[in-house]
């Protein structure tokens, strides 16, 4: 890092993902974040307290760009149901792509969110209100069944769930099989005809 260079807690994230990718996270450090970054390892945990908060802090960066990448779906326009066929593909893209494109950094990630669940359940409820939010609307619009209160949030949470295959890294393996995309497309549909009005 250059010395005119402010040191930041996004700085100090970054370093930590190229740490954690290079030696994994059994063998990666404070120390070799510092030393990534040109300072002292007493800069670093100025801005996390430990290495379990810079660890939990870096898993929480990770998991907020997935719902970032899915905002457009939840909070744009258009029919609800296409939103959500476009939320649920989207979800399956990344994931897919998280897991074929670096999958070093991915066994990585599945380390430290077995170190998190904190921060793996609050991922978890934000995407559950991204899909609330679809499925309000679509009530709306009228191209859903009525659901009120607390069971939209359930019934956004069946839809998670029922749709895990297709996001939950525990079943990433399957993610290349031939016909993955088929039993996908086949989830969808009979999610979205088990919401649609009768």
């Amino acid at each position: 890092m250059a010395a005119t260079e402010t040191l930041t807690a996004e700085r100090i994230l970054e370093a930590t993902e190229e740490v954690l990718r290079r030696y994994g996270p059994a063998k990666a450090t404070v120390v070799d974040v510092a030393r990534v970054l040109g300072v002292s390892h007493g800069s670093v945990y100025r801005h996390f307290r430990t290495k379990a908060a810079l660890r939990e802090a870096v898993t929480e960066r990770w998991l907020e760009g997935t719902i970032t990448e899915l905002r457009p779906h939840a909070e744009g326009t258009g029919p609800a149901d296409e939103r959500l066929t476009g939320w649920l593909t989207a979800l399956f893209a990344l994931k897919r792509n998280k897991a074929g494109g670096d999958p070093e950094l991915m066994a990585t990630f599945q380390v430290l969110i077995g170190e998190n669940s904190a921060v793996v359940d609050r991922h978890v409820e934000h995407l559950v209100d991204q899909i609330a939010r679809i499925l309000a609307d679509g009530v709306r619009e009228g191209v859903f069944a009525a659901v009120e209160g607390e069971e939209v949030v359930t019934t956004a949470r069946a839809v998670f769930d029922a749709t895990d295959r297709f996001h939950d890294p525990a079943h990433a393996a399957d993610w290349s099989a031939p016909d993955i995309e088929t039993a996908f497309a086949a989830v969808v549909a009979l999610i979205l005809r088990s919401l649609r009005r009768a």
